[in-house]
């Protein structure tokens, strides 16, 4: 999805609030965020992006143990590219 649709024109599907947005990967030619995490700071939800698209179903409806793998996996990515930053 693009950059500009995500920061313009989503918000929390719960409390309509404004969402945090950290992207994991963009595709700088396109300006599309491939994978990353929405964040609301009202009510502490949090939307992974997965492939370009947002994942943001109803708690009911969402599973950790699926979640789970993928947001440690992009955790410690992070922690890489921070320690190759001077």
């Amino acid at each position: 999805m693009k950059y500009h649709t995500i920061k313009e024109k989503l918000c929390c599907p719960f409390d309509k609030g404004d969402l945090e947005l950290q992207i994991i990967t963009l595709q700088e030619e396109t300006n599309e965020v491939l994978e990353g995490i929405l964040s609301c700071p009202r009510c502490q939800r949090i939307y992974p992006i997965v492939h370009g698209i947002p994942i943001m179903v109803p708690d009911e409806f969402r599973e950790d143990r699926f979640e789970r793998p993928l947001l440690d996996q992009w955790k410690q990515k992070q922690q890489k590219q921070q320690q190759l930053i001077p």
